[in-house]
């Protein structure tokens, strides 16, 4: 079988680092927090180029507070897209704040900046573009709206680890950005865990209180905040893993230009990488008519594969409330219709790459 990730594979490569940076934090006793998540912090904020990062306890939770740290609340409007992962529209929620959509673009998938202006309204705080499945947004035309309009940027780089954008890593580009390390990211926790950073000192000081139920001390609390901490043990096994990250990445993408060089020719829509963008595959989607079809085949041959998304977040049952209909966002509605996430992920080899490949050219070779 070829799985559509193998974290197995992943761990038994670094085994030995990991498991020293496990029995070093059980030795610490330091499970909350602790010198391993601060140190964790200074290398990622590094990584990206970005002054500050607050390690949380999840991608969502560094959405909420970076979303709460710009001061996005009740009575206010963030303009987002409806295809991504529903933690987006979720964080947005949370804050009290009403999520406003805008469509993708048909190629990259990522925020139309042509739609954002006639979204906006004096009750907008905050535009919230995704970097989806590792593709940066052309962040440049949304920088100048929000400058032109006095809002926040906040970039959902939540699968999109070590991307560039212009030659910048994404994350610390706008006014925050924030990451997941669910397990299967290209940057994986052995758990839950995520980021947020800035270069704005006053937000990095308002997020690492809320995380932490709004002390900026212990039991003197200014605000009122969350538990939102990261373990020890993850901070621990996330510094591991990013002196990895780079190789990884440089894997994924040689596995994603195997993947175009086989099935150039094919009746096949693959994924573009736009001139100003490093990509960094956390999934390669294609694009297919009759997907069912094609998955039920991949899985017949032991290929596993996955759909992300197969219903946009204005489509939801939970947001019905928001009163969108289908037909409103047709690029992103025709995209979770059509899009499927072959397997990817850095352990791969060419032969599988090459066994994949050849059961979709049996379908769609022209």
């Amino acid at each position: 079988m070829i799985p559509y990730c193998d974290l197995r594979a992943q761990y038994q490569s670094i085994k030995p680092e990991i498991d020293d940076a496990v029995f070093r934090v059980l030795e610490s006793a330091e499970f909350v927090l602790g010198s391993e998540v601060e140190k964790f912090e200074q290398d990622f904020a590094k990584y990206v180029g970005a002054a500050h990062a607050i390690a949380m306890n999840s991608g969502t939770s560094a959405l909420h507070l970076a979303l709460l740290a710009a001061g996005v609340g009740p009575g206010t409007d963030v303009i987002t897209v409806p295809f991504t992962f529903v933690a987006t529209t979720a964080a947005i929620v949370y804050t009290g704040a009403t999520p406003v959509f805008v469509d993708v673009r048909p190629d990259t998938l990522t925020m139309d900046p042509a739609q954002v202006e006639a979204a906006i309204t004096p009750r907008t705080r905050a535009i919230l573009p995704v970097h989806i499945y590792g593709q940066p947004v052309d962040l440049d035309p949304l920088l100048a709206i929000a400058r032109r309009h006095g809002l926040r940027l906040i970039e959902d780089a939540c699968q999109a680890h070590g991307a560039e954008y212009k030659g910048r890593r994404v994350g610390a580009i706008g006014d925050s950005g924030c990451f997941s390390f669910y397990p299967g990211k290209n940057l994986g926790a052995y758990g839950e865990g995520g980021i947020a950073v800035t270069n704005d000192a006053a937000q990095a000081r308002t997020m690492r209180m809320l995380r932490d139920w709004g002390q900026e001390q212990r039991y003197q609390h200014v605000l009122k905040g969350f538990n939102y901490r990261m373990e020890g043990l993850q901070g621990a096994i996330l510094r591991v893993k990013l002196r990895h990250l780079e190789r990884w990445t440089d894997l994924r993408r040689a596995h994603a230009a195997a993947y175009r060089e086989i099935l150039r020719g094919s009746g096949l829509s693959l994924p573009i990488e736009e001139a100003y963008a490093r990509h960094v595959y956390h999934v390669f989607a294609i694009r297919v008519a009759d997907r069912e079809a094609l998955q039920g085949q991949l899985k017949a041959n032991g290929i596993q594969s996955g759909i992300h998304y197969p219903v946009p977040v204005h489509l939801q049952k939970a947001y019905a409330d928001l009163g969108y209909v289908r037909g409103q966002f047709p690029e992103s509605e025709r995209a979770a219709d059509e899009v499927l996430s072959l397997p990817m992920y850095p352990e791969m080899t060419r032969t599988q790459i090459e066994q994949v490949c050849g059961v979709l050219q049996e379908a769609y070779v022209i």
